[in-house]
């Protein structure tokens, strides 16, 4: 059996692409109603729990109510949706550049995280997208940092999940990233940057260490103008950061990187000057259908096309070009 065939339905339907949480009662404990093991379980204040119980938003797994006093039972299960703090709206929507039975391909834009995580829930690109197009089950073949652009591969069924996952950790995708950083006159490009990168859970920066490489990315200059240089990256492994590192271990920082070579964390609502970074291609044989698939970003990055725009953190829209043709 599946493990989606095992998963327990939601008797709630999502809320703003969110579903609810599933709260299994222990089999042991001192609670005498599910009232007092919520309040003791979960992160908020016992008013908090109590709205929760006032307006019927606590539910048995068929959808039926529960009330504030009713008895504890050990093993049974409680839904309901976590109440959210308000989030910081993203500045520019996903764009949707391909869409069929099987897979949605969205253009995202800087600073939209691609799934829930953090202080970025319902402003994700996923949840967005779940609401937008009715689709409650689609999920993200694999993930786009927050702070970069470009393209994400979402699938619509469940069960081909896995199948495009895999794509990505068998290394069957050629991607095509696009960066605007310094330019170095004395470094010879193209070169293939290959190094160990460990990223500490909890520690902002990846950092890269003595031992196997486990990280390679290629670097083609595309073109250069005064200080600026516009790069080709062609990641082979999917490191996390890996690009942002590996340029900047070439004395080359991306531009508006607040993290590498220095952290200066910005307040969550300055979309001034965006990395300048940009998935610009995926390319790939199709599993399910066996269809020869290339899909291409048409955002274009401003430190490069309005580099005045970009450093005075004028606000841009980055809107896709129109007329590019992208699917099978």
């Amino acid at each position: 059996m599946s493990r989606r065939s095992r998963r327990t339905p939601a008797p709630l339907p999502q809320r703003d692409g969110i579903g609810p949480v599933r709260v299994r009662l222990p089999l042991e404990g001192p609670w005498a109603t599910v009232r007092e093991h919520l309040v003791e379980r979960l992160p908020v204040a016992a008013a908090e729990v109590d709205a929760l119980f006032a307006e019927g938003e606590v539910v048995t797994g068929d959808g039926r109510p529960v009330a504030a006093d009713a008895p504890y039972v050990p093993g049974g299960q409680v839904w309901f949706h976590r109440r959210r703090a308000a989030e910081v709206p993203a500045p520019y929507p996903p764009v949707v550049l391909f869409r069929d039975e099987h897979l949605v391909v969205v253009d995202k834009p800087h600073f939209l995280a691609t799934t829930p995580r953090g202080r970025h829930v319902t402003q994700t690109a996923l949840a967005l997208l779940r609401a937008r197009l009715g689709l409650p089950e689609l999920s993200p073949a694999h993930r786009l940092d927050r702070l970069t652009a470009g393209l994400v591969l979402l699938t619509v069924r469940p069960a081909e999940r896995a199948a495009y996952q895999r794509l990505f950790s068998d290394r069957l995708v050629r991607k095509e990233y696009e960066a605007v950083a310094g330019y170095d006159p004395g470094l010879a490009l193209p070169r293939t940057v290959r190094s160990r990168i460990v990223k500490e859970r909890g520690v902002i920066a990846a950092q890269e260490v003595p031992g196997e490489p486990n990280a390679e990315t290629r670097v083609e200059l595309l073109a250069h103008r005064g200080s600026l240089g516009h790069y080709r990256l062609l990641p082979h492994t999917g490191r996390t950061h890996q690009l942002r590192v590996h340029l900047n271990s070439l004395g080359l920082p991306i531009l508006g990187d607040p993290v590498y070579p220095q952290i200066t964390d910005p307040a969550p609502d300055d979309f001034r000057r965006p990395l300048q970074l940009l998935a610009r291609t995926l390319e790939f044989t199709d599993p399910v259908t066996g269809t020869e698939r290339r899909f291409t970003s048409t955002r274009d990055l401003t430190a490069w096309t309005a580099y005045d725009r970009w450093a005075q953190g004028v606000p841009d829209p980055a809107r896709p070009r129109t007329g590019t043709r992208n699917g099978g």
